[in-house]
């Protein structure tokens, strides 16, 4: 860690994900969001906060362990169906979709705009998307909602800027990546959150994991282990990671 570094850490330290109240967690397809943190939205539940899920893509493309003969508009009624189950097995009733097309058919431009809308409505302390910094991320989806989401949060607080995307300003005071590489920040998921987790994934999103498979099987293990892994690494015993990025460091300090 740099010197520079560690002045900015002292002086403006991360800010505590648990401290605030409102959470936006923003999911590329249908099972992203619990998959990649949904334990953590299992724990802010339980804390009592204000939690509000945006899926962006309907997912018609994830065929591979879709029942034989579905078609990609079938799977997106599914898979939206899916969703809202999910969801409220983590406790989460605000569940909204833009429904642009799986594997990259649309326009980011337009993606940005339909993310700064939902954000000026919601008006999320924080908002959780994915990573899209991770070197070894190859998934054009995952990508762009990431990328899109950190822009829309560095202008989130400019009115002048989020009238141009016809939205709202909200005082967004961090950005938490999650799926990600370089984790600086760690919630605690002791309590059987990550049970939740995992039985929102394994039991609920069927037309990607069906009973059998063999995901079935590495999806618990590679949750579990992740979770015991950040935990030592936390000292948490449980634990998710995020690459948290506050307003301080969204724009011009890439030591932050």
């Amino acid at each position: 860690m740099s010197f520079l570094r560690l002045v900015l850490k002292a002086v403006s330290p991360i800010p505590k994900l648990e401290s605030f109240t409102r959470y936006l967690f923003i999911g590329p397809h249908p099972d992203d969001i619990e998959i990649g943190c949904g334990a953590t939205v299992s724990k802010l539940v339980s804390l009592g906060k204000e939690v509000s899920f945006l899926i962006c893509l309907d997912g018609r493309y994830g065929l591979a362990n879709a029942p034989k003969g579905t078609t990609p508009e079938e799977l997106v009624a599914i898979r939206h169906n899916e969703a809202m189950e999910s969801a409220r097995s983590l406790g989460v009733d605000d569940v909204h979709f833009l429904e642009f097309s799986d594997g990259g058919f649309y326009s980011v431009e337009e993606l940005r705009k339909a993310l700064a809308v939902r954000v000026g409505v919601f008006k999320p302390d924080v908002i959780f998307a994915t990573d899209p910094d991770v070197t070894n991320e190859c998934h054009i989806d995952h990508l762009n909602v990431g990328q899109q989401a950190k822009i829309v949060a560095n202008f989130a607080s400019n009115k002048e800027i989020m009238a141009q995307y016809g939205a709202l300003p909200a005082n967004v005071k961090a950005i938490a990546l999650y799926m990600t590489a370089k984790p600086n920040r760690f919630i605690s998921t002791r309590g059987g959150h990550v049970s939740k987790q995992l039985d929102s994934v394994l039991n609920v999103h069927l037309s990607q994991f069906p009973k059998g498979c063999p995901d079935q099987k590495m999806m618990p293990l590679y949750i579990r282990m992740r979770s015991y892994l950040y935990g030592i690494r936390s000292l948490k015993g449980q634990a998710e990671g995020f690459r948290v990025i506050d307003g301080m460091r969204m724009h011009c300090i890439p030591e932050g």
